[in-house]
C-alpha cells in the first residue's frame, strides 16, 4: 500500500476529531515503516499527531497502547513528571483505524545521547510509574504478574532457549544460578510501563518531557524497566539513573540491579528463540554471535549467579539495539 501523505492523514484527522480545523501537516518519522504519521497544526494553536498502522503487528500495538493510555485518568497524571499523549479520536480507514492524538513536546533520545543528567531524570521517571497504585491496572484488566510469575517466565525462556543447542554451556550454567538463587525473586511487584529503551523518552534539555509507548503496561518487575539502561557505554549512566530511582522512590530493592542484569541477557536468548521460531538464518547467526560477545564479557564472571551491581553489565549494547528494533515480546509477559 503507498503511504498516506500529510495532507491525507490531515483530512482523516478531521473526521476523527468533530470540528478540527487543521492549518498544516508535516510528515515525521521514527516509526519504522510500519505506520503513517504526521504533525498537524490547527487553528486555535494546538500541536496534534495522527498515526495509522500499516500492519498487523502495528495495529495490534496501537490497539493494546489505546486499552494502557485510558487507563490513565487525569488523577493518575498528575502523579508522572512528564506528558502522555492522550486520544482525541479516531476514524476508520482501509480494515484500521486512524488515531490522533496530543502532541508531547521534546526530542526523542537514543542510548548514545544519555548523559547522567538525563539518566537521573529518567531514574525519577521511571520511580514515577512504579509508585502508581496497582489499581490502574487491576481497573482495566491488565496483567498483574507476581514475583513467582517472573521467574518462572525467565526458566521457561532459559529451557527454551538450552533446547536449541545454540547458547554457550557457560552461560546457561550462569543463568540457572540466577534463576535457583531466592532471593533474586524477593522483590514486591509494581506497575511498569514493561516496554522501556531509549526511544520510548522524549527530553528538553536534561529533563524528561514525555514518555511514548504503553501498549505493555501491566504489574510486574521493576527490573524490566531499568534493564536497557545497561546498554549505554558510559557507566555513569546505568549507576546514575538507578542511584535516582532509588531515590525518588524510596524503596531500596536490593535485588533490583541483578535482575536487571539476568533480563538484558535474557533478551538475546529471546532473540535467538524469535529467530529460530521464524526459521531465521540471518536472525539466529545474529543471535548466537550475541551470546559468545556476551560470553567473551562475563567469562571472569562466571563462578557467580551474575554481578550484584548494575554497572559491570554495561556494554549490552545489542540489548538496546534489540528493543530498538522492536524485537518481539509478548504483551501478556513480564519479559
Amino acid at each position: 500500500m503507498p503511504r498516506r501523505s500529510p495532507l491525507t492523514l490531515a483530512a482523516l484527522a478531521t473526521s476523527a476529531v468533530a470540528g478540527l480545523d487543521v492549518t498544516q501537516a508535516a510528515a515525521i518519522g521514527g516509526t519504522g515503516g510500519e505506520v503513517d504519521s504526521a504533525l498537524l497544526s490547527t487553528r486555535d494553536g494546538r500541536t496534534l499527531v495522527i498515526r495509522v498502522p500499516r500492519t498487523a503487528a502495528a495495529e495490534s500495538e496501537q490497539s493494546a497502547d489505546l486499552v494502557a493510555v485510558r487507563a490513565l485518568s487525569d488523577g493518575v497524571r498528575a502523579r508522572l513528571p512528564f506528558g502522555v499523549p492522550r486520544m482525541l479520536g479516531q476514524a476508520p480507514v482501509d480494515g484500521t483505524r486512524a488515531i490522533v492524538s496530543e502532541f508531547v513536546d521534546g526530542a526523542p533520545l537514543v542510548l548514545s545521547g544519555i548523559t547522567p543528567g538525563i539518566a537521573a531524570s529518567i531514574g525519577r521517571a521511571v520511580a514515577a510509574i512504579h509508585a502508581l497504585p496497582t489499581s490502574v491496572v487491576a481497573d482495566v484488566g491488565l496483567p498483574q504478574l507476581r514475583a513467582i510469575d517472573v521467574m518462572r517466565e525467565a526458566v521457561t525462556t532459559l529451557d527454551r532457549a538450552a533446547a536449541t543447542g545454540l547458547v554457550p554451556a557457560a552461560l546457561l550454567r550462569r543463568w540457572e544460578g540466577a534463576a535457583e538463587d531466592s532471593a533474586l525473586w524477593q522483590f514486591t511487584p509494581a506497575v511498569i510501563n514493561g516496554s522501556l529503551s531509549a526511544s520510548s523518552f522524549l527530553v528538553v534539555g536534561d529533563s524528561v518531557t514525555g514518555l511514548l509507548g504503553w501498549a505493555r503496561l501491566q504489574v510486574g518487575d521493576p527490573a524490566r524497566d531499568l534493564f536497557w539502561m545497561l546498554g549505554s557505554s558510559d557507566p555513569d549512566v546505568p549507576e546514575t539513573a538507578f542511584d535516582a530511582y532509588h531515590q525518588a522512590r524510596g524503596i531500596h530493592d536490593r535485588q533490583v540491579g541483578r535482575r536487571a542484569v539476568f533480563a538484558a541477557e535474557l533478551e538475546l536468548a529471546r532473540w535467538l528463540l524469535h529467530g529460530t521460531e521464524k526459521r531465521s538464518t540471518e536472525i539466529v547467526d545474529d543471535a548466537v554471535g550475541m551470546l559468545h560477545a556476551l560470553l567473551d564479557r562475563v567469562s571472569g564472571d562466571l563462578t557467580h549467579p551474575l554481578s550484584s551491581e548494575p554497572a559491570p553489565a554495561a556494554g549490552l549494547d545489542e540489548v538496546d539495539e534489540l528493543l530498538e528494533r522492536g524485537a518481539p515480546r509478548s504483551p501478556g509477559s513480564a519479559y
